[in-house]
């Protein structure tokens, strides 16, 4: 059951739509580095496609109807959009959902410190990470510092040409026997990745000359105390723009892949629905799954539960917690999140067959985890087939994985808490080699055939 190269099925005006699909991606990789920069730009996009915000309805009480299209943040890093159906919400929804943080190097709450002439920020790593591929690399710094006052001051330090950036420094090679012999895991350590701010002192300061003049640079440019970080969120990610890969710029090399690329996806895909779908269908971008979906902002809170109770009683005569549990069980959900990409490198730690390849289209996990699919959401048979019949019908280029050998792979996605709800979920995605790394690599064609699917799978599934 090998599946055929994407590439071969396009012509000129497919490979000139993909292309067009692939610069606005990379625009949105480079502008959407940190889960509030997603947000931002997912609101800009909704409201340039008729979007109105959800809140505004609940204010004023006003009644939803078919055709309808809303969106509701929560925290500024998770957002869901939602184009209303002719079918009651009774009858479930479709739904297509990612999450949008990415591994990282976040900057702790009492950060700065100087040590022999240099200044540095202390930090703690954000996700699963190799945290030797961090070191002696171009950092940006992007986040945001709420002082007392309540102003909220946006940062973003390192992006435009002319702008510094920072790094993590490595032990030159001269005197790094005893670290070469280290495991991989244990070469470069957590405390170990603290960023270096500056090495120019203050003139006329004695004690801790640099930290003052770094100080100085944060007070005059932004407006920053050295308090203010006590309520900061400011986050370290590999500086520059995503770029084309490979003499025939069949791919993309970028930070944020994982899992910006089925989150952008998923707003294309929002584009190409019909004015008044057949089922409500909803783009769901979640915060904090690679920490495990915790905190408030987390797919295990409840605020997709509570943007759904919101639209039951804005559709319906009178609201019903009974119409909400049915509306979540009948529903029909794509977990959209990257796959394992095959890497030919590193062959030993896939099984070939059933292993994502790139190029060959958006792939489908019927279950993720490792070792008896521990922690994992196994997708019901019924559903698969329904969904074959969808990739098909459509024309779609799609393939099924897993990721990597049975005691090798792991990883795991939003997929099982959804599924809480009773609804039918399956992971879906776009193959992905260098998972995690400071930069990762898709191939356009999956790019494309995502944007295909999950439209697809919100017009008809049921």
């Amino acid at each position: 059951m090998e599946r055929k190269n994407a590439w071969k099925n396009y012509d000129q005006e497919a490979l000139n739509a993909l292309e067009a699909l692939s610069c606005r991606y990379r625009a949105f990789l480079d502008n959407g580095k940190t889960e509030r920069e997603c947000v931002k730009e997912a609101v800009a996009l909704a409201e340039k496609n008729g979007y109105t915000n959800l809140a505004d309805a609940v204010r004023a009480g006003r009644r939803l109807n078919p055709g309808d299209k809303v969106y509701s943040v929560c925290m500024d890093k998770s957002i869901m959009l939602f184009h209303l159906g002719a079918q009651p919400l009774e009858q479930g929804i479709n739904i297509v959902g990612a999450h949008i943080d990415s591994p990282r190097i976040d900057i702790k709450q009492n950060p700065f410190y100087e040590d022999t002439d240099l200044a540095y920020a202390d930090t703690h790593y954000y996700g699963g990470i190799k945290k030797y591929q961090w070191v002696a690399r171009a950092l940006a710094l992007h986040g945001v510092v709420a002082k007392k006052d309540g102003t909220l001051v946006e940062i973003v330090i390192g992006e435009n040409e002319d702008d510094p950036v920072l790094c993590v420094s490595d032990l030159l090679i001269h005197l790094a026997q005893e670290q070469m012999a280290k495991k991989a895991g244990e070469a470069v350590t957590g405390e170990g990745l603290d960023i270096i701010l500056g090495g120019r002192p203050l003139e006329g300061e004695e004690k801790d000359a640099v930290k003052a003049l770094m100080l100085r640079i944060l007070s005059e440019r932004y407006g920053i105390e050295e308090e203010d970080m006590l309520s900061a969120e400011l986050e370290a990610v590999p500086a520059g723009k995503a770029r084309d890969l490979g003499l025939d710029r069949s791919m993309i090399l970028g930070y944020g892949h994982d899992d910006r690329v089925c989150a952008y996806a998923e707003l294309e895909a929002m584009q190409l629905l019909p004015a008044v779908p057949q089922y409500t269908c909803c783009c769901l971008l979640a915060d904090k799954e690679e920490i495990g979906s915790v905190g408030a902002t987390g797919m295990r809170a409840h605020y997709f539960e509570n943007a759904m109770a919101e639209l039951v009683n804005l559709t319906c005569d009178q609201y019903s917690e009974l119409v909400l549990r049915r509306a979540l069980k009948n529903s029909r959900m794509l977990s959209c999140d990257v796959s394992a990409g095959y890497d030919p490198l590193y062959a030993s730690a896939f099984e070939k067959k059933n292993a994502a390849i790139l190029g060959r289209g958006v792939c489908y996990n019927k279950f993720t985890g490792s070792r008896g699919k521990s922690g994992s959401n196994d997708a019901n048979a019924e559903f698969i087939g329904r969904l074959r019949r969808i990739m098909d019908d459509n024309a779609i280029a799609w393939q099924t994985a897993e990721l990597g050998k049975v005691d090798v792979g792991g990883g795991g996605t939003i997929a099982y808490i959804c599924a809480l709800y009773g609804m039918e979920v399956i992971d879906s995605g776009v193959p992905v080699l260098s998972m995690h790394a400071p930069q990762e690599i898709i191939n356009k064609a999956d790019l494309y055939e995502a944007v295909k699917a999950y439209a697809a799978f919100l017009k008809d599934a049921k």
